[in-house]
């Protein structure tokens, strides 16, 4: 996966923060954790759960 330079989370952090989200954390804690906007994690959460990983 091709990362640009102002990416704030690498695809393992995503994963992670992915894995809190589904472990019971709030979207907006879990995005506030990994340092991005509420509108980022539930992007990547959607991209996870329609299987573009």
């Amino acid at each position: 996966m091709n990362v640009h330079k102002n990416a704030r989370l690498t695809p393992r952090g995503r994963v992670q923060m992915i894995e809190r989200i589904e472990a019971g954390l709030p979207v907006q804690r879990a995005a506030a954790a990994a340092g991005v906007s509420e509108r980022t994690a539930h992007r990547w959460l959607g991209r996870w759960r329609g299987g573009d990983r």
